[in-house]
């Protein structure tokens, strides 16, 4: 199949939420989730944040694996940092959505349980998953 580069933008375009798409969108909808108590500063901080360390652990990784980056202490201790750096803007998840590390571990081993009943991993269940597990 061939898609023409205008006809896909136009494309996007068309299916891209108002907010996505206007400034005053945005800051309305903002605006609206602030107003019922979503912590919008701290929550983006803590999206682009994690995303962005996330990449940078990616990056060491990748360099490591296929691009012959020595596996040594000095890129260790460069990874560890870059996990620091994600849990800094996990804590601000955290302090946006009034939890805490504690409750995240036990939602996760919870959720995690249900999805693996024998106790360890299984390529079945991982990729027929119940309805509802996220």
């Amino acid at each position: 199949m061939t898609v023409d580069p205008a006809k896909y933008i136009e494309f996007v375009a068309q299916t891209t939420s108002r907010p996505s798409t206007y400034f005053q969108d945005l800051g309305n909808r903002l605006a609206e989730l602030e107003a019922l108590g979503a912590d919008v500063p701290k929550m983006t901080t803590a999206a682009l944040g994690i995303t962005a360390e996330a990449g940078e652990f990616a990056e060491i990784v990748k360099k490591i694996f296929l691009q012959g980056k020595p596996y040594d202490e000095a890129n260790i201790v460069h990874m560890k940092k870059e996990l620091g750096d994600i849990m800094w803007y996990i804590a601000q998840a955290c302090m946006a959505l009034d939890t805490d590390f504690d409750e995240l571990m036990a939602m996760n081993v919870k959720k995690l349980s249900a999805r693996y009943p024998e106790g360890t991993f299984d390529v079945h269940y991982s990729e027929n998953r119940k309805e509802g597990d996220l």
